[in-house]
């Protein structure tokens, strides 16, 4: 498997009911994990993206959050809607998608 040239993180951690901090899952991250994988495989875009389910990945607030790499970049709050633009937009294109972007002193 060669190399893939994006890698996303999606937040999919999920802390008890009630717990202060919440969780990415209360907000809908098994939504927007799954819309990644549709879009992931409806382009094939096997060998240019990796999608990983990941436990907490930092501001629990803005979530469900959605990390990219190698740029570091770092979206919240994502929607299942929200997706095709980071593909669109991020992924294939090269270009963040400033909208979806966490606030510089969070990320």
């Amino acid at each position: 498997m060669p190399r893939p040239e994006k890698h996303v993180f999606v937040c999919s951690q999920a802390r008890p009911p009630g717990h202060p901090r919440g969780s990415c899952a209360d907000r809908g991250c098994r939504d927007v994990l799954d819309e990644f994988y549709f879009q992931f495989q409806q382009r094939q875009c096997f060998d240019k993206v990796a999608i990983t389910a990941t436990g907490c990945i930092g501001p629990c607030g803005s979530g469900p959050n959605v990390l990219v790499y190698p740029e570091g970049v770092m979206y919240g709050p994502v929607t299942k809607a929200d997706v095709a633009a980071i593909f669109d937009e991020h992924l294939l294109g090269d270009a963040p998608v400033e909208r979806l972007k966490v606030p510089a002193d969070v990320w």
